[in-house]
C-alpha cells in the first residue's frame, strides 16, 4: 500500500471481526515499534503483546469504560501495551557524551519517553493499516463514577494492572492497542469527524503565530 494511502485510511477502529491473526503479521506489527526515533537513541520503551485468549480476558477488566460502549473491541485477537521506562533516558543522558550526570528532570523540556513510546506506538498504528488492518489506542483507566478521584484511583488502578502482569514499577503504561481485522459490519466514520477536522489554514502558522497563508515563492529557476 502506498504510505499516502497507509496515512488517508488510518482511523481508530473499535469494532472487530472474531479472526486470528497469522504469527508473522503480529511479528511484523511489534518489530515497527521498534523502528521508532528516540531521543539519544535510548530505546526507553517496552511492549506487553497479549494474544493468548485467557491473557486478553484478564486485560479487559482494566479498561471498563471500553468494554461498555464498544465490547466488540474485546475480538481483536492482538492487545499492546507500550511502557514508557523513563530511567532509561535519565541513564542514557548521564553518559559522557550527554554529561547530565545530575540526572535532574528539570532538563528536559518535555518527558521524551513519553513522547518516544508514543511514536513507537504510532509506528504500530500505522502497520496494521499496512496489513490490511485495523487499530486503536486507548488509555488504561478506571471506571469514572460521580465520586472518582483521580489523584487516588488512577495510580491504584495502574498499580493494580501492573501487579496483574508482572509488569516492573518503573514502566509506565502509557495506553493500549488493539489489533485485528475490521468487523465486516463496522458502522461508518460518524460524519461529524470530518466537520472537526481541522484544515492545515487552521493548524499550520508559517514563520510567525496567526500568519496561515504560504509565503509567496521568491525563488528564480
Amino acid at each position: 500500500m502506498e504510505f499516502s494511502e497507509v496515512i488517508r485510511r488510518r482511523r481508530m477502529v473499535r469494532h472487530y471481526a472474531d479472526r486470528p491473526l497469522a504469527p508473522e503479521v503480529i511479528e511484523r506489527v511489534l518489530a515497527s515499534a521498534l523502528r521508532a526515533p528516540s531521543a539519544g537513541f535510548s530505546q526507553g520503551w517496552a511492549f506487553l503483546a497479549i494474544t493468548d485468549p485467557a491473557d486478553r480476558a484478564r486485560f479487559w477488566p482494566f479498561v471498563p469504560t471500553r468494554v461498555a460502549q464498544t465490547p466488540t473491541m474485546q475480538d481483536a485477537p492482538l492487545v499492546v501495551v507500550p511502557l514508557a521506562h523513563k530511567a532509561a533516558y535519565l541513564a542514557r543522558y548521564a553518559q559522557p557524551d550527554k554529561g547530565w550526570q545530575d540526572r535532574a528532570e528539570a532538563r528536559w523540556p518535555v518527558p521524551y519517553w513519553y513522547i518516544d513510546t508514543a511514536m513507537a506506538s504510532l509506528m504500530m498504528l500505522l502497520t496494521a493499516v499496512d496489513e490490511g488492518l485495523g487499530a486503536c489506542f486507548f488509555g488504561i483507566m478506571p471506571q469514572q463514577g460521580e465520586q472518582f478521584d483521580a489523584a487516588v484511583e488512577v495510580p491504584a488502578h495502574t498499580a493494580a494492572f501492573r501487579a496483574e502482569f508482572g509488569v516492573p514499577e518503573e514502566y509506565v503504561p502509557i495506553g493500549a492497542i488493539t489489533v485485528g481485522y475490521r468487523a465486516d459490519d463496522l458502522p461508518p466514520q460518524n460524519p461529524s469527524a470530518a466537520q472537526r477536522r481541522r484544515g492545515v489554514d487552521q493548524v499550520v502558522h508559517r514563520g510567525q503565530w496567526g500568519r496561515h497563508r504560504p509565503l509567496p515563492n521568491t525563488g528564480s529557476e
